[in-house]
């Protein structure tokens, strides 16, 4: 595929907390629509038209997919196909911390599950070493010390250069923050969860915590796996993630007629704005003041081209955002 030369021309750039990386403001997800059961031409397409409009960030993890790993493997065959020629453009992340594989150390935070698991994510990508490693989600069982100094030795290994948590909150923050300063970690960004219709990280403080600290955020599911879109003010498209017997995450029971009463709501604030309900939920989450950039997941190149729209108007009034918490706070 062909590489647009003035990729970078048309996307905003944002640095990363105090740290020298900058991060687009919309991030390229592959939690969904690159596994065994998706076209592969399509996903390539897709990560090519992202790349070839300045989105340089991919967020990936070793259980993405479906099956586990596919969509590491798929980013790994897109890339030992061209892209990886342009490696030194691309800021690519993985996670572990979440079940991964069968025994005792498939799971959770210890050493021995951190290690094992980048190394098979390197092995799948075919890369030497990844930009952002994430600790997927905090461990009750395993110390903190053991978890935040296996990142420590990762970065010392040179298998990843940054560090992020996520799913952390300001509490189990204002635990490993000290340990991570204590080893001089270079953990730079937390991944929560956050949406107009998912707001528990907003009242925890999670984003001013950021701030405060010199840190940066990044969400995913802003768009509520498509429930804050239009795809379902009617009806539930064929295509879409709630007509898929293999995406459990969503399902025809979350398409409620009090959903899209809201929705058809939000749909009025977005069009007095000139934007679609996505652009407007993409907008919304950005104005944190920490929040770097949004992980946005497509399944089509034109949802890509078409969120990516979501950076033309940033700003928001007091009355559209009073309405949007009537909506959904």
């Amino acid at each position: 595929m062909v590489i647009n030369e003035n990729r970078y021309e048309k996307m905003i750039y944002k640095r990363v907390g105090k740290s020298g990386l900058r991060l687009p403001r919309i991030s390229l997800g592959l939690w969904y629509h690159f596994g065994e059961y998706d076209d592969y031409e399509v996903a390539k397409e897709i990560i090519y038209t992202a790349f070839n409009n300045g989105i340089t960030h991919f967020d990936l993890a070793n259980n993405y997919g479906p099956p586990y790993g596919a969509a590491e493997k798929t980013f790994g065959k897109i890339l030992s196909e061209g892209l990886i020629e342009y490696r030194d453009e691309l800021v690519i992340a993985t996670k572990a911390g979440f079940d991964m594989w069968e025994g005792p150390y498939g799971n959770w935070g210890s050493r021995k599950h951190l290690f094992a698991s980048l190394n098979q994510s390197l092995e799948r990508m075919g890369l030497d070493y990844v930009d952002i490693f994430y600790h997927h989600r905090p461990d009750p069982e395993t110390d903190l010390y053991e978890t935040m100094l296996a990142l420590r030795d990762i970065v010392l290994s040179g298998k990843a250069i940054y560090i992020g948590l996520s799913r952390y909150t300001p509490d189990d923050l204002d635990k490993a923050i000290p340990i991570l300063d204590e080893l001089k970690v270079p953990y730079i960004i937390n991944q929560p969860r956050y949406s107009m219709m998912k707001r528990q990280t907003e009242k925890e403080g999670l984003y001013e915590y950021q701030e405060d600290k010199g840190l940066g955020s990044i969400c995913f599911s802003v768009l509520q796996q498509g429930l804050l879109t239009d795809a379902y003010i009617d009806q539930i498209p064929e295509d879409s993630r709630a007509a898929k017997e293999y995406i459990t995450k969503l399902t025809e029971n979350d398409i409620t007629e009090e959903y899209r009463d809201k929705i058809r709501e939000l749909k009025k604030i977005a069009d007095n704005r000139k934007q679609t309900i996505a652009q407007l939920a993409i907008a919304w989450a950005l104005r944190h003041e920490s929040m770097v950039s949004v992980l946005m997941g497509a399944s089509k190149v034109s949802e890509v081209l078409e969120n990516i729209k979501a950076l033309e108007n940033l700003s928001f009034t007091a009355d559209e955002l009073k309405r949007i918490d009537e909506l959904f706070e």
